[in-house]
């Protein structure tokens, strides 16, 4: 039986810069003020924007409030946006050839209404996509619609759940640490995408060793 394929988006699909979000952020803030928000950890405000529980209205308005920043709603959306970096052809590309061959592929993603379109925006400019990156895959979960997020198991039951996979069958793809170690908690095989690894590189090898070599590895 082929591996079923579970992705993260950030840093595994599309490429990320933190930073330049943080840069962008800290110059629209009277007190040079730099949100709490990395791959790492992030405030309160931000898990309730990516599990839905604040409308971009009411996200901006918290930002404004908490860091003290003074921009209008285009310039937010700026700053917001400098994370997003290019969804590489050639990674859409090995998605869609490894769903010819019969692996199912899902995405789990914490994100945001104001991200997700900017990114559809970007590919449907970039590639015709006219559903954005559920263009490429079989099912798409994202946090803010599900309304759980990474790192809790919920998310990821439910993503398990909805596309009647049994976790030692999934390899998940993943950058950040915190999400690989709930992921092997459950019993999901897990590639860690670390830098300098790319879902190009990294992925082919991970299948061929599926699943010698990516059993969980308990924390």
């Amino acid at each position: 039986m082929l591996p079923h394929l579970l992705f993260d988006f950030g840093g595994v699909i599309i490429d990320i810069d933190y930073e330049a979000t943080l840069t962008a952020m800290r110059q629209l803030s009277r007190a040079g003020s730099t949100i709490a928000f990395s791959q790492a950890q992030q405030a309160g405000l931000f898990d309730q924007f990516e599990t839905g529980q604040l409308s971009p209205a009411e996200f901006r308005a918290g930002l404004r409030a908490a860091y003290d920043l003074e921009a209008t709603d285009a310039e937010l959306d700026a700053a917001w946006h400098a994370m997003l970096l290019d969804v590489p052809a050639k990674r859409l590309a090995l998605i869609g050839e490894l769903r010819q061959r019969g692996h199912q592929t899902a995405l789990l993603s914490n994100t945001n209404v104001l991200h997700i379109a900017e990114i559809n925006q970007r590919l449907a400019t970039t590639y015709g996509f006219t559903n954005g990156i559920a263009d490429v895959l079989d099912r798409v979960f994202y946090s803010q619609e599900v309304g759980l997020r990474k790192p809790g198991e919920e998310v990821f039951r439910h993503a398990l759940r909805e596309m009647n996979w049994q976790a030692e069958d999934v390899l998940f793809i993943e950058d950040s640490p915190q999400h690989v170690a709930t992921a092997c908690r459950l019993g999901l095989r897990v590639l860690h995408l670390a830098p300098p690894l790319t879902l190009t590189t990294a992925l082919p090898e991970a299948l061929r060793a599926f699943p010698r070599e990516y059993a969980p590895v308990r924390p």
